[in-house]
């Protein structure tokens, strides 16, 4: 496994004009970083915080992928480690992050939010951060998509004394003060936390959405692997069958934990885990659900048996001597009359898994579409010159992990790079 690395960011001038604004100092910024030293762009990339402090602080305890860890390939940094099908912890991650950074110490300024960026009057680009102002020929947003925690305008209306908490300053059940936990949401995030305190002994009552689940394991591989093979990560968004509203679809939840396994909501439920479906609101000292628990669960199991059927469709097709494997059986399932709300004095805590919300006011170009979502293709935006990097399905299904990162950067960086060379080669 990767060996924690003491990261010191570079000492680099703040510089007052650059080719190249890399936004974003995690894994997206330094594969964009890597991808141009590689082609002599000169560039620096502006962190607000540090290396990697995603990981460290926006991560619970117990984290780890859900993807193995041989799809870590970002440019230049593989996976090294002796377990290519585990699923790195929260500190290999951070390692592996930082190791890669100190691989080939890219530009960094660490600790140098970008609060602005305009169009300069001389056609290029300004930043203005807490440093100084400089301007950028070109700049790449590789901030990714998630920036604002979200939570339902009316959580401030719960009892005070109710400790709440969203997911990315969930950390271990500890946390929490002592009595039953309602959990809300379960993508990857509310689903494994759902089970760090299920596994800690705690009661949990779990509003169940509309996320779709996958399989662990089938037919003798991991689901992951299955579909790599198959091309799945490879797929433009273009051919995807909601095409790119797949952008703002919820991921799978599995988890690597332990090796790897199901989260099966059901099963969960047979062993003492209260399931309810979405959260509605509050009304007299209650919490109100939608009736939808049951097409919920439902249309996450058809998800993942829908999975199993193309991965056999492949098997056959390819001739694989894989062995069979019996199909999922619910364990579980809600009564017609399953309770509809929950009493306010029953919970301890609430912690919030209902995603974030972007976040792109500082960026004053006209960029984004009626939803604030940049417009790009491939991740070059409408607007010359600007770029964005690292978010899901911004050219294929591996885009948004660390799968994909190192195809994106490198086409982003050829396309800099058809613009950048030829004004150097005039210039000198």
């Amino acid at each position: 496994m990767y060996e924690q690395t003491t990261w010191g960011a570079p000492r680099v001038p703040f510089p007052t004009h650059v080719p190249v604004a890399v936004v974003g100092g995690g894994q997206a910024g330094l594969a964009m970083s890597w991808c141009l030293r590689r082609r002599g762009i000169a560039h620096v990339v502006l962190e607000r915080t540090t290396i990697a402090h995603e990981w460290t602080d926006a991560r619970w305890d117990s984290f780890c992928l859900v993807t193995p860890n041989w799809q870590c390939q970002l440019p230049g940094w593989p996976y090294r480690g002796d377990d290519p099908d585990g699923f790195m912890v929260r500190d290999e991650i951070v390692a592996y992050v930082r190791g890669y950074a100190a691989s080939f110490d890219p530009p960094v300024l660490e600790h140098t939010a970008v609060n602005g960026l305009a169009a300069g009057p001389d056609g290029r680009f300004v930043l203005t951060t807490p440093a100084g102002t400089l301007s950028a020929d070109h700049v790449v947003l590789a901030t990714g998509g998630y920036h604002r925690p979200f939570v339902p305008a009316w959580a401030h209306r719960l009892p005070e004394r109710l400790a709440q908490v969203h997911s990315s300053a969930y950390r271990n059940p500890r946390q929490l003060p002592a009595g039953d936990v309602l959990v809300v949401g379960t993508g990857q995030s509310g689903a494994q936390i759902a089970e760090d305190l299920h596994l800690a002994g705690r009661t949990v009552h779990l509003a169940v959405g509309r996320a779709p689940r996958i399989a662990r394991f089938y037919r003798g591989r991991d689901m992951v692997a299955w579909l790599h093979d198959m091309g799945h990560y490879d797929m433009p968004v273009e051919q995807h069958r909601n095409g790119e509203a797949a952008r703002l679809g919820t991921n799978h939840y599995v988890t690597g934990r332990d090796g790897g396994r199901d989260i099966d909501l059901r099963a969960f439920a047979r062993d003492g885990m209260r399931l309810y479906g979405r959260l509605t609101g509050m009304h007299a000292g209650e919490l109100t659900f939608a009736g939808d628990l049951a097409a919920n669960l439902d249309a996450a199991d058809r998800v993942s048996e829908n999975a199993k059927d193309l991965v056999d469709r492949y098997i056959a097709a390819a001739g694989i001597d894989a062995p069979s494997e019996p199909r999922y059986e619910p364990v579980w399932a809600p009564g017609s009359n399953h309770p509809a709300a929950l009493d306010l004095d029953r919970i301890a805590g609430v912690v919030w898994c209902i995603g974030f919300r972007s976040d792109w006011s500082w960026v004053r170009v006209p960029a984004f579409d009626g939803r604030g979502y940049p417009t790009h293709s491939r991740g070059v935006t409408s607007v010359p010159g600007l770029s964005v990097l690292g978010l899901p399905w911004l050219h294929t299904w591996g885009s948004g992990r660390f799968s994909g990162i190192a195809r994106d950067a490198e086409y982003l960086a050829g396309n800099i790079a058809a613009a950048v060379q030829p004004a150097l080669a005039a210039a000198g």
